[in-house]
């Protein structure tokens, strides 16, 4: 394959920018055919435009565009092929937006000059001086040229990186400084930075001796600031918000927001100042995605059009009005109004407001995270704790006794008579290990629940910086996309045959799995040293580690792995993950408890293909566990928001079906993922349909005849919900509904 050369670029954006990402985009011939594919090597997404003759392929200017591109190339053609059907945005030469084809497109544009944007895994914008003609079916698109033309074609990474460091003390001012400084990574103060590919990642903050920022970084000039008593809760609560609205804090007695209009908003609301400024982002955020439609994507949006009669706002004036002004009318909306059709939220973080855990305030604020911050620290107490286990585990059977069993029975993936020497006796309330404490957040509305601090969280999923850091350091890698499988129990055979059929089974991309079979200590070692994606271990985990035919692996005993992600598919892994999070990994799937095998088994094969279709490892999970009686014993520990590999469409989705007489009730589901997060459009390919809805969460149930049904599940092979059994769409059978 031809290789060419991969410069860093720093596009001008059209819209004004105060922040800017310094990413890698690699462009190859196809090894196959005619053409180019477009690979990001450090999130590993591709996509592949084929040309119907060869051409020569061309190194180009990336600022050539109207939007932001890393790298570009340049090729002749008539006619190019997408490997996928997908969204297509055409402008004219002035950026004006003519058209937005979606599934079962054909339209045709004159001789001009045309801007056409492709929504694909990776963001790809194209530039052409000819006629235009966008075709499609459910499989693929074609875009046709009048004549052999010259076709520039631009790509932008969507991984995000800091560009600065902000170094900070303890004191609380000094954090509120730091945090005013977080809205610096905006590529735009207008209400387009409810796009997500527009909001850059927030610098990094670190703790030092004296407060130090990089000469030349201050907040964008929104004329907006948040007034909040100086300590750290209030400062952490409000840090995504202050960030989205690129506003500085500044301390007072009274939490609210002040403009340079004059507006002024209580953020110590009757549901108190943490729930107030949860809504106050939700609502902003929501608004700017219903006003935006006046701007750059001038869509049919099903919220606009659901909300617009009821809201009193003109989106056309607002769209061109100050951040202030905005704000002033947004909030005098009641929140109650919004609350039903607002996206389900990402995530919500619970941050316990110590010293050390401002360190994390740019990833929480990257994600746009509500943040909790706990009353208290986690309990010691018996009762407590055991109240949280039982409950959690609640759902589980009771394991049966460790030990050989006869061949078809069932097992737990326990070794003998545990120590428990760093475990805690499940139920029993004790503790050995004073690091071994329990806690269970508050529940939410979020797709997910993180915990940042002391303590193993109940029901919600164990962040860690070291996490996030191992995922802003991810270097690009060479190669296929790497799936380590390793069994070392050969009486788990059925879990290993079941996830290595589904591993590396989609064509369109390129795997390496490795299978590996009764690992000894030293051989386990050198496999978590090596690089890949995905580990998928199965087997027996004690106090002494991982279980080899020789002895047990401690992973404290290894300096540095090449493991980014993994499921510890054993009895009681939690400890072993959060390991392999400290030397490298980014993001994990544990137990807190011993599993039964035939449980394992079933969770080991739904993640395999959730994993394999491109869900986030948080995402993955939640969906594994509705379906299977063992799912409370598995917990995330690290990044969720990871994915081994790029998603089948644009964004991970799935529906629930259920019969009506004669008609399929379809709630149609979508997961933010990659760059397609919060503030993403999403068109479901129901016949009819041609309206755009906001991701994250139920965009609406559709009422489908057998037939309408049938065409919708084979667009592409979803996980489908019938009765609370997770299915996947290409061995549905539609009778059995």
């Amino acid at each position: 394959m031809e290789r060419f050369d991969r410069r860093e670029h720093s596009a001008s954006d059209p819209i004004p920018a105060t922040g800017d990402d310094h990413l890698q985009i690699e462009f190859e011939t196809l090894p196959d055919r005619s053409g180019v594919v477009v690979s990001d090597p450090i999130e590993r997404s591709q996509f592949a435009l084929s040309t119907p003759g060869p051409g020569r392929i061309r190194q180009a200017d990336p600022t050539a565009f109207q939007f932001p591109a890393d790298a570009a190339v340049s090729l002749r053609t008539d006619q190019l092929d997408l490997e996928t059907a997908v969204s297509v945005c055409v402008r004219d030469g002035d950026g004006q937006m003519l058209a937005q084809t979606e599934h079962f497109a054909d339209q045709t544009f004159p001789e001009g000059r045309y801007s056409i944007e492709l929504f694909a895994p990776i963001k790809l914008y194209l530039r052409v001086d000819s006629s235009l003609r966008v075709v499609s079916d459910a499989m693929q698109t074609r875009l046709e040229f009048g004549d052999d033309t010259d076709v520039l074609v631009g790509a932008r990474s969507h991984h995000k990186r800091p560009a600065a460091t902000i170094q900070t003390t303890d004191r609380p001012r000094d954090a509120m400084r730091a945090v005013s400084l977080l809205g610096s990574a905006l590529k735009t103060t207008s209400v387009e930075r409810s796009y997500p590919s527009l909001r850059g990642h927030p610098p990094s903050i670190e703790r030092g001796a004296t407060f130090d920022a990089p000469d030349g970084l201050e907040p964008p000039e929104t004329g907006v600031s948040i007034v909040l008593p100086e300590t750290r809760r209030h400062t952490y609560v409000a840090a995504p918000l202050a960030y989205y609205l690129g506003a500085e804090v500044v301390p007072g007695e009274a939490a609210r927001i002040v403009t340079d209009d004059g507006f002024e908003y209580d953020l110590d609301g009757p549901t108190g100042f943490e729930e107030t400024v949860s809504r106050v982002l939700k609502q902003t955020f929501f608004l700017d995605c219903l006003t935006r439609t006046e701007g750059y994507y001038e869509v049919d949006l099903h919220e606009r059009a659901a909300l617009e009669s009821d809201l009193g706002l003109d989106f056309g004036d607002l769209y061109g009005r100050s951040l202030g002004a905005q704000l002033d009318a947004y909030l005098d909306v009641p929140y109650e109004l919004v609350e039903p059709h607002v996206p389900e939220w990402k995530l919500t973080t619970h941050v316990a407001p110590t010293g050390s855990n401002i360190e994390l305030l740019p990833f929480v604020a990257n994600d746009l995270a509500v943040v909790r911050t706990p009353e208290r620290n986690p309990s010691d107490g018996s009762a407590v704790q055991t109240d949280a286990v039982n409950e959690f585990l609640r759902g589980a059977s009771t394991p049966v006794p460790a030990g050989p069993t006869p061949s078809g029975d069932d097992f737990t993936r326990s070794v003998g008579t545990r120590s428990r020497s760093r475990s805690q006796s499940v139920g029993s309330g004790e503790r050995t290990d004073a690091q071994q404490t329990y806690v269970r957040p508050p529940d939410s509305d979020s797709l997910e629940q993180s915990w940042v601090g002391d303590g193993i969280p109940i029901g919600a999923s164990k962040a860690s910086l070291q996490a996030y850091r191992n995922r802003l350091d991810r270097e690009p890698i060479e190669g296929d996309i790497g799936i380590t499988v390793v069994c070392n129990d050969p009486r788990m055979a059925e879990e290993r045959d079941a996830v290595e059929s589904v591993y590396g089974s989609r064509e369109e991309l390129p795997f390496d799995v490795r299978t590996h079979y009764e690992l000894s200590v030293g051989e386990l070692r050198d496999v978590l040293t090596e690089e890949t994606e995905f580990l998928h271990y199965i087997g027996h985990i004690d106090d002494d580690g991982f279980q080899c035919p020789d002895g047990a692996l401690d992973v404290t005993s290894v300096d540095s792995i090449g493991v980014d992600s993994f499921l510890l598919n054993a009895c009681q892994s939690y400890e072993q993950g959060m390991e392999l999070i400290e030397r490298g990994a980014i993001a994990g799937i544990v137990t807190l408890n011993d599993v039964i095998n035939s449980g394992a088994v079933d969770i080991g094969r739904d993640l395999a293909r959730l994993l394999n279709y491109g869900f986030p490892i948080r995402v993955s999970l939640d969906l594994a566990k509705q379906d299977n009686v063992i799912g409370q014993n598995y917990i995330l520990v690290g990044d969720g928001g990871f994915s081994v590999t790029q998603v089948q469409a644009l964004l991970p989705n799935m529906c629930k079906i259920e019969r009506q007489n004669e008609i399929y009730a379809v709630e149609y589901r979508t997961y933010p993922s990659g760059e397609y997060e919060l503030g993403s459009l999403v068109v479901p390919y129901i016949p009819g349909n041609e309206t755009y809805y906001l991701s994250s969460g139920t965009a609406t149930v559709f009422d489908l005849s057998r037939s309408e049904l049938e065409d919708f599940l084979s667009l592409e092979n979803i996980p489908v919900m019938v009765d609370s059994s997770l299915q996947w769409s290409d061995e549905l059978c539609i009778d059995s509904i």
